[in-house]
Formats: C-alpha cells, sequence, structure tokens
C-alpha cells in the first residue's frame, strides 16, 4: 500500500499521505499542515534497474569513446563511471590518474609524474596509457 507525495498549493508544504489502491483518486486529499483542499500530487524521479550485462554493454558503446583522445577531461568522467560501474575495489593508482585526467592533466603528462605506473620499461607487464 502506498504513500503518494503531494504539495499544498496554498501553504507551499511537502507531504505524504498513505491511500490504499481503492481510495486512491476516490478519497479527498487535505494539507495535514493547513488543511487545504488546495493539493497537487507531485510525480517522484522513477528509476529503471538494469542488469550488469546492460550497463557494460552501454559503457561499451563506441559513440561514448569519440573525442577522448583529445579531452582529458572527458577520459577521466568516462574512466571514473567504468570503475563505479565494474563495482569492484580498484587500486589507489586509478583514483590518482582519474583524478589528475579530470583536472585536465594529459596522458602524456600524468606519464611523466607518475612513471612508476607504466610499469618496466623493458615491457613486461606494466601497463601503459598508449595501450587505452
Amino acid at each position: 500500500m502506498p504513500y503518494y507525495p503531494y504539495r499544498c498549493l496554498d501553504c507551499h508544504k511537502r507531504f505524504e499521505i498513505f491511500l490504499s489502491y481503492s481510495e486512491y483518486g476516490i478519497r479527498p486529499v487535505a494539507c495535514p499542515f493547513c488543511h487545504s483542499s488546495n493539493v497537487q500530487r507531485r510525480i517522484t524521479r522513477v528509476r529503471i534497474a538494469k542488469s550488469e550485462e546492460s550497463r557494460l554493454e552501454e559503457l561499451a558503446d563506441p559513440s561514448m569513446l569519440a573525442g577522448l583522445e583529445d579531452d582529458p577531461k572527458a577520459l577521466g568522467r568516462m574512466m571514473r563511471r567504468m570503475g563505479d560501474e565494474l563495482g569492484e575495489e580498484l587500486p589507489p593508482e586509478f583514483d590518482e590518474v582519474v583524478d589528475r585526467l579530470e583536472a585536465g592533466q594529459s596522458p602524456e603528462e600524468i606519464e611523466k609524474a607518475l612513471p612508476d605506473l607504466a610499469g618496466p620499461e623493458d615491457g613486461d607487464g606494466g601497463a601503459d596509457f598508449d595501450e587505452f
């Protein structure tokens, strides 16, 4: 049995009222603060649940990747969103890189400032910004 959100058009206060499904639209609603019947139902936000698969497919959409190579802030926002969607604990280095991207640093500047992130120079297992 739901609670319905309302707003009083006289005193401008918001309130919720409990109505059974059979009462909704039949039982008159009055403001509990000023007792006015001049009220309006508020429409609340709707949430849509997505599966993990659909969220990951949305992240892989090629149109989301357009122009990222020229905009470090957009790259940082996209990386943060991807990290949030994965729902896994990421290393602090990830947050450091994303923070720097969102501040406008280029991947090249970050690579110079944090050389240990790239891993060994002989290429055995280190991540390089050029790979992304």
